[in-house]
This record gives structure tokens, C-alpha cells and sequence, in this order.
């Protein structure tokens, strides 16, 4: 869809966030809510603050508590400081949870409540508060206290044992996969309870059944046809010819999974005999020789770049595209034409430009995007604060914030 003349839609203009968490999961999930027009606030640790201000590849960043892993999804969000273990921290946080329409932590279970600000007590403050609190086991059973972290989560929900081949599994995949799909679980859970009135709800999202919904083929293919998952590295057991085949330059992924594509990859490689062979005859028969079909395509697949096929291949009808690397992918001309990367000139605290994603969504032809950098710890003190009738100075004094 082409972009319209409109401004772009902000679906959640008008909500306050409050943003409590830490690292990946949480930041993420509020940093789907900036980009959809929420004013997101983070509420970090005074002193500190989020933990992800000290990580990255960039040690001088990290020196400065701007690391590469804050700026990467903090972006066009608000920073204030409390002390929650002073009473006049805990206190001027619950006036701020009165202006705010949402509160989203990942502490662990019961740390909230010990710090005296759990759901409890604030949905006094504010009835209508949606309270999203994102654990790596949930808030209940007997794995409830465990610590989590992203890789933790991909070996106890199988993620790493169907990763890889026979020889490599298990194996972690190569991005924190757990952490991201409970923050954009999250999103989702806290956007649709937007939506009910009156407003008003505790969310429980638990990282471990975050992954498992989303495992939903290999889960149902072992409760409902008895199929223990395995790892099957770059083939597409479902089908064949379909997974990853080695082109002149390097890998080229081919998923020629109907019947039709496969007649016309086969007429393009100017392979077409290999459809009367009784072991390529039908889709059942070319997954139990998929292998001595894969050799059979990659004796011609080796003649030409993967690129070049990929673009063949695509123009005939049969899905394909080269492995390409992360700058590789990045560098791509659909990449730049979608808006999917946002500019920040010589952000304050970085002293020079930084690139960050976005979302991958467009609402009426608009890429979602904040118009601010991710903040310096604290940078929002004096207003925020002053805003709610406090005296920042004094707060500080005190050591509340």
C-alpha cells in the first residue's frame, strides 16, 4: 500500500505508560507501545537504572550508561529515577501511577509486593490501571521464583533442542528469541486490554508459554500425531525440495512446496527428467529421498550466485532467497524503502548519530515511529516529576529519587 496524506495513526495516543522494566523483554514490549503513540515512562532505578544502560559491544557506551542494548529499543520514551525502598520514593510513584493508564514490570514474582507498590496497592491508586507483569515461569506453580533469562528459557521450553542438526543440537538460537516474544506478547495482551471497559486488569505473561504458543506445528505435531520434534537444520521436513541449497557464493533458500513450483523449478534448472523418477514421483516419495534430490538441484545451484537464482527463481513463481548476513540484510533497498530504520542525530549521552528498528508495521501506508532518542537516566526528572506537584530538587535531596 502506498503511503497516504494523512499523519500517521497513533492507536495508542493519549495513554501513559509506565515502564518498570529491565533489560529486554519489558523495554520491548513497551517499546511496541511508544511506537504506537503511547508516552512511554521509564521508571528506572535511581543511580543506576535499567541494567541493559551498561550492555552492548560498545564499551565507552556502556561507561556512560547508554550501552548498545538500551538504545536499541528505549527510543522515543521519557526517564525519571526513583528509590522504591525510600517511603518518599514509593510515594511520589504512586502518584505517577495516578496519572498513568498502564504499569508494566518484570521483576520476579512478589518483588513488586515487597517493595510495597505490588498490584494491590496500586490498583488503589488507580482502579482502571492495566498492570502487566512479564516472568520468565509466570506468577504461579512451582517454577514461579526461578531466576530467567532469555537463554534459560530457549532450553527449557525445547527451542534448543530442535535447533541445529544432529551434530549441532541442541543450540541456541542466534538472537535472545525468548525475550522478544514475551515482550511482543505482552504488547499484544496490554493493547487488547485497552479495549475492555471499564479498564482494569492484571496480566500474568510467562516467557516459557510466550515460546511454547508460538512453537504451535512442532508442539500440536507431538500432542495430536505423536511425533517427538527433532532438529532438522535447514530442511523443511514438510516438504521437498524445500530448505537450504549451496548456489556458487553460498546458501540459497528454496521452498518449492507445491506441486507446481516444483514442476517449475525443475524446468528452469533444466532438471525435468528428474520428475519420472519413481523416487521424485510424488511429494511423500521426494521427502524420504530428499537428500538425493538435494544433490541432484546442487549440481546446477553451484553454477550461479544464490542472488542470481534467488531473483530467477522469484520471477518464475517458486519462493527463494539467498542467506544473507545481518549488515547484508540491513543494506537491502526493501529495507530502506519500508522506513524500517529511524535516524537519531548526535543523540544526547552517545555524542554521535545512531540508526535503531522500528516495528514492521504500517497503518495506512505509515511506518510507526517515535521522534525522540532513547533518554539519559533521569532526564525527565525535573518535568515529570514537577508536573505532579513534587519538588525534584527536594526529592533528590532525600535520596527518593
Amino acid at each position: 500500500m502506498m503511503p497516504s496524506d494523512t499523519s500517521p495513526i497513533q492507536p495508542l495516543s493519549g495513554l501513559r505508560v509506565l515502564d518498570l522494566t529491565n533489560v529486554l523483554a519489558g523495554p520491548f514490549c513497551c517499546h511496541q507501545l511508544a511506537h504506537m503513540g503511547a508516552e512511554v515512562i521509564k521508571v528506572e532505578a535511581a543511580g543506576r537504572g535499567d541494567l541493559a544502560r551498561q550492555l552492548g559491544a560498545d564499551p565507552s557506551l556502556n561507561a556512560a550508561q547508554m550501552g548498545v542494548s538500551f538504545l536499541a529499543q528505549n527510543a522515543g520514551k521519557k526517564s525519571v529515577t526513583v528509590n522504591l525502598k525510600h517511603p518518599e520514593g514509593r510515594a511520589a510513584l504512586l502518584k505517577l501511577v495516578q496519572s498513568a493508564d498502564i504499569l508494566v514490570e518484570n521483576f520476579r514474582p512478589g518483588v513488586m509486593d515487597r517493595l510495597g507498590v505490588g498490584y494491590q496497592v496500586l490498583k488503589q491508586a488507580k482502579s482502571t490501571l492495566i498492570y502487566c507483569a512479564i516472568s520468565g515461569f509466570g506468577q504461579d506453580g512451582p517454577w514461579r521464583h526461578r531466576p530467567a533469562y532469555d537463554q534459560i528459557i530457549q532450553g527449557v521450553s525445547g527451542v534448543m533442542s530442535i535447533t541445529g542438526d544432529t551434530d549441532s543440537a541442541p543450540l541456541r538460537a542466534g538472537f535472545p528469541i525468548a525475550d522478544t516474544v514475551g515482550g511482543l506478547t505482552a504488547a499484544f495482551a496490554i493493547a487488547a486490554a485497552c479495549n475492555a471497559r471499564p479498564r482494569g486488569t492484571f496480566i500474568d505473561v510467562s516467557m516459557l508459554e510466550s515460546v511454547l504458543a508460538t512453537m504451535g506445528w512442532v508442539v500440536s505435531n507431538y500432542l495430536i500425531a505423536g511425533v517427538t520434534p527433532a532438529a532438522h537444520g535447514n530442511e523443511n521436513v514438510t516438504s521437498a525440495p524445500s530448505g537450504a541449497f549451496q548456489a556458487q557464493d553460498g546458501l540459497i533458500n528454496i521452498a518449492a512446496n507445491k506441486e507446481e513450483q516444483w514442476v517449475l523449478l525443475t524446468d528452469h534448472l533444466g532438471l525435468s527428467a528428474l520428475r519420472t523418477r519413481a523416487d521424485f514421483a510424488t511429494r511423500e516419495d521426494r521427502k524420504q529421498n530428499r537428500l538425493a534430490l538435494k544433490a541432484e538441484l546442487e549440481r546446477v545451484l553451484v553454477t550461479r550466485p544464490a542472488s542470481d537464482w534467488a531473483d530467477a527463481l522469484n520471477d518464475i513463481g517458486v519462493p527463494a532467497g539467498a542467506v544473507l548476513s545481518v549488515p547484508d540484510v540491513l543494506h537491502q533497498p526493501q529495507i530502506a524503502a519500508r522506513g524500517f530504520l529511524h535516524h537519531f542525530p548526535d543523540v544526547p549521552g552517545v555524542g554521535r548519530d545512531i540508526q535503531v528498528a522500528t516495528t514492521g508495521i504500517k497503518l495506512d501506508g505509515h511506518a510507526p515511529t517515535v521522534t525522540t532518542p532513547p533518554p539519559r537516566l533521569g532526564a525527565d526528572n525535573e518535568a515529570i516529576w514537577a508536573e505532579l506537584g513534587l519538588d525534584p530538587a527536594k526529592l533528590k535531596e532525600e535520596g527518593a529519587i
